[in-house]
């Protein structure tokens, strides 16, 4: 048969249901070099808020031979698929002389390397986000130029810290200075938007007759799908089985999380799609993370466990104290020993979002081996605020450009723009500077 364009879908009223690389669609596509590759390189960027107990965070020796500290422990089975790196550091993110407000400004720092206006007005200003400046390259290539996701939603308005705009603190990804991409929060309205297919009105009409009916989208492509079974060769049948099988079960976990949530009186002012378990929502956000990378539906994704600053309580794993009260440790062992449980617990998702990306076959790699993951937070210690040496952990190959397993230390203050400057030359949005950059980063590639 001819071979299927990369842009194939399976199509039906209101919906359209992108396919994952299949052998019959060949390498089509490039990476960062115009080197052909069987698939694209992908990039991620994960957030965590109030830093993390450096002392079981970082590895005790460098390069391929360290010990995983405690923290990191979840991660033993992808070792050979991530680098920890140690020194970087987000020097706009200190006060600078703006004065108190570091967690507004780790958040949106995190990613521009800029120093955010201090105001709680409407004249907020940080800079172009190292995602967004990816997407401005890859949009031409995916359907969605980046998916911006996360835990807590975003505010626009308000002093949330120390005179600091609530939207610092609450959104990661900046289009331009002075615009921030909000994030989605739930689930089922981040699946429909995933698989709707653009028409105006139409997509509506589709989700209300589904669920009217109690119908899956994959009804609603059932005609398209068993005319592209019957003309692929068996790995893409299965292939193509297993990923449907995927979105199935993907669609009933939320389906399942949005009718807890009607049912649980703390749930009640939250959108419907949102489980009341923490790590449930994380997972069903990084499923969907994973579900639009496969489909190449787009290439840059942000998602943030939770606000800079927030204080929630994890009582999924019996702790009911705030996070950000625990992050103020005062090194008492009484805190340090919940606040561990909580940077591991999180650990615990990135596992499982790195998981599911090792699990989907692309050539002869993963979905892992061809995505760049950063993993971390814009504090180091949340007791000291401080915003150099901070945890970082980077993911994946990004098609073989990285060479993984290792824990590489930076001398302390590096910037960690620098860092941004190397992942974008590897999707082909190569730029010169970027916030406060000194030149590229060295030592990704051995």
């Amino acid at each position: 048969m001819r071979p299927l364009s990369r842009r194939t879908m399976l199509k039906g009223l209101g919906v359209s249901l992108a396919l994952p690389l299949l052998e019959s669609m060949g390498g089509q596509h490039l990476i960062a070099g115009e080197v052909p590759a069987a698939a694209p390189v992908r990039m991620a960027f994960m957030y965590v808020p109030n830093g993390v107990h450096m002392q079981t965070w970082t590895p005790t020796t460098e390069g391929a031979g360290y010990e995983l500290p405690w923290t990191l422990e979840p991660l033993h089975p992808f070792k050979d698929s991530f680098n920890i790196l140690t020194g970087l550091t987000q020097q706009k993110a200190c006060a600078n002389g703006d004065g108190p407000g570091d967690h507004a400004r780790a958040l949106a720092t995190f990613l521009t390397g800029t120093q955010a206006r201090k105001t709680n007005g409407a004249d907020i200003r940080a800079g172009v986000s190292v995602d967004q400046l990816a997407a401005m390259e890859l949009a031409k290539h995916t359907r969605f130029a980046s998916l911006e996701l996360g835990c807590d939603p975003a505010a626009m308005a308000g002093n949330c810290d120390s005179g600091y705009s609530c939207a610092y603190s609450s959104n990661i990804a900046w289009k331009s200075e002075s615009q921030p991409v909000p994030k989605e929060v739930d689930p089922k309205l981040v699946f429909e938007r995933l698989f709707s297919n653009g028409r105006p009105g139409e997509s509506e009409a589709a989700r209300q007759r589904r669920i009217k009916y109690n119908k899956s989208v994959l009804d609603f492509v059932n005609d398209d799908a068993r005319k592209l079974h019957a003309q692929l060769g068996g790995s893409d049948r299965r292939k193509l089985d297993e990923y449907l099988t995927a979105v199935r079960e993907l669609e009933l976990r939320i389906a399942k999380s949005s009718q807890q949530s009607n049912h649980a009186e703390i749930q009640s002012k939250k959108p419907a799609g949102i489980p009341s378990k923490f790590s449930e929502h994380v997972m069903l956000l990084g499923d969907l993370m994973v579900l639009a990378f496969q489909t190449d539906t787009t290439r840059v994704s942000t998602l943030v466990f939770a606000n800079e600053g927030s204080n929630r309580n994890y009582t999924e794993i019996g702790i009911n104290s705030g996070h950000h009260e625990l992050s103020h440790h005062e090194s008492k062992e009484e805190k340090l020993e919940q606040l561990r449980k909580i940077n591991r617990f999180h650990i615990e998702q990135l596992a499982y979002i790195l998981g599911r990306m090792k699990e989907i076959r692309e050539g002869e790699g993963t979905l892992l081996d061809n995505t760049m993951i950063i993993y971390g937070s814009g504090i180091g210690d949340g007791n000291r605020h401080n915003h150099d040496d901070l945890p970082l952990l980077m993911a994946g190959r990004a098609g073989g450009t990285i060479d993984t397993g290792r824990h590489i230390k930076y001398e302390n203050g590096t910037p960690m723009t620098n860092l941004f400057l190397s992942l974008l030359d590897r999707v082909g949005a190569k730029i010169e500077s970027l916030g406060d950059s000194s030149g590229r980063l060295a030592g990704l590639k051995v």
